[in-house]
């Protein structure tokens, strides 16, 4: 079948949400589907264009048996705010033509994946113009965080901006998100119950699993072969609630046996180099290339999942499923009641979000206990492997993808099941509060 995907953030980016559209195309791809990309040229989470793409000028390209076109944006340095607004809606504007070009196509399924949410009018405009399903996927509750973490202020403008989305949620065919809690988010914007599909975010297991040996990432850093390791790996963005995970870090600076490691790129990074990146027990790191991602992710010990209290819900850390996949202890800051302590606490350590003190002395009763490290470890790697495998999902989402073009067709043509496919990583269920 013709899957059109839309979205600003694709591959080759390693992080985020480029990597799981990236992989999503390049499977469907692989499973015989016809799928074509509009998306912008790779700049997330260094907010700068990557070479050799270019930032002013539309690009096509052929990538793992994807075409991929490209649109120009305006990437700001500080993205903030208005400016931040202004980056999506250059976007937006510029990918207009692309989109409609592809209508054309009359492919049987537009996908537009939120954020940015600025695509969504567009995409949905697309699918009604060829007679496609149109399929809204919620990555982030961009709207809600916004505000949340005072990136826009103002009364008014938060009605406007919730009501505009209310607005563009119930006009899709389908609006998928990645956790319940958020399914439920959806639900309350006025989202139908039978437009709703819970499409999680995976774990690559086989390209990330437990190493038997020491990673060689803990030589070239120069961390000492008996430190533990405490690694942070992804964005340095204002959800993550880094400075707690650096307050932390400070008041564990005097103790030898650990080794902090922040791996990755973003506005936060050049904070966090400020109060820690001199520290003798500090290393603050480029991302690794995607063939090192194994090695990076099997250098910790212990994974540290910080996360801002008003920030809980409103995205489901995709970094997560990586760590769990690594069979490594993770610690999260979660509050009780919220998804991510639900997938966490049966399988890792869970702390108070903002409280430093306390991520400190998890940090130092985890690094003093290998028994309890390594109970963590198999019980993360198995529930990565049973609930979170990337061609489990998939398959899910495949067989959804076919119903929809069947039932499309008319009920002449395919059976009850087929119109109504009931698969498991698609359901509306909180598979994260399984036990493991």
């Amino acid at each position: 079948m013709k899957i059109l995907i839309y979205g600003i953030n694709y591959a080759p980016e390693m992080t985020g949400i480029g990597k799981y559209t990236g992989e999503m195309a390049t499977w469907l791809a692989a499973r015989g589907h016809e799928v074509r990309v509009v998306t912008a040229p790779p700049y997330y989470p260094e907010w700068q264009v990557a070479e050799p793409y270019s930032a002013n000028r539309y690009a096509s390209e052929t990538r793992d048996g994807v075409q991929v076109v490209r649109a120009p944006l305006w990437v700001p340095s500080k993205p903030r705010g208005k400016g931040r607004l202004v980056h999506l809606a250059s976007f937006a504007l510029s990918s207009l033509p692309l989109m409609l070009r592809f209508a054309l196509w009359r492919p049987d399924v537009v996908f537009c994946v939120a954020p940015s949410l600025l695509n969504a009018p567009t995409g949905w405009l697309a699918a009604r113009l060829c007679g496609a399903h149109a399929w809204l996927h919620i990555q982030d509750f961009e709207v809600d965080a916004a505000f949340k973490l005072d990136i826009l202020r103002g009364s008014w403008l938060k009605r406007t901006a919730l009501a505009i989305e209310r607005a563009l949620l119930t006009r899709f065919d389908s609006v998928s998100t990645i956790s319940g809690k958020m399914l439920e988010r959806a639900a309350d914007k006025g989202v139908r119950a039978a437009q709703l599909v819970r499409f999680p975010n995976w774990a690559s297991t086989d390209a990330v699993f437990p190493l038997e040996r020491v990673s060689r990432l803990k030589a070239a850093l120069g961390i000492a072969p008996d430190a533990m390791v405490v690694l942070y790996s992804g964005n340095m963005g204002m959800k993550q609630g880094l400075d707690v995970l650096t307050d932390a870090t400070l008041a564990l600076k005097d103790q030898p046996d650990l080794a902090f490691v922040f791996c990755g790129s973003g506005p936060a990074r050049a904070a966090i180099e400020a109060a820690c990146g001199e520290l003798p027990n500090c290393r603050v790191i480029d991302l690794r290339p995607v063939e090192e991602l194994n090695e990076l992710l099997n250098l910790a010990d212990i994974h540290v999942l910080p996360q801002r209290a008003d920030a809980a819900d409103l995205v489901m850390p995709s970094k997560l499923t990586g760590m769990f996949a690594s069979g490594r202890a993770v610690i999260a800051m979660a509050s009780p009641g919220t998804e991510l302590h639900s997938a966490v606490a049966p399988r890792g350590m869970v702390v108070p979000p903002g409280d430093a003190p306390s991520l400190a002395q998890a940090i130092r009763a985890l690094a003093d206990d290998p028994v309890r490290r390594a109970e963590f470890g198999k019980a993360g790697r198995a529930f990565a492997v049973a609930s979170l495998s990337r061609d489990g999902v998939l398959e899910d989402f495949d067989a959804r993808l076919r119903a929809v073009r069947a039932a499309r067709k008319g009920p002449s043509k395919v059976g009850t099941k087929a119109e109504s496919p009931k698969t498991p990583a698609l359901e509306v269920v909180r598979d994260a509060e399984r036990p493991g």
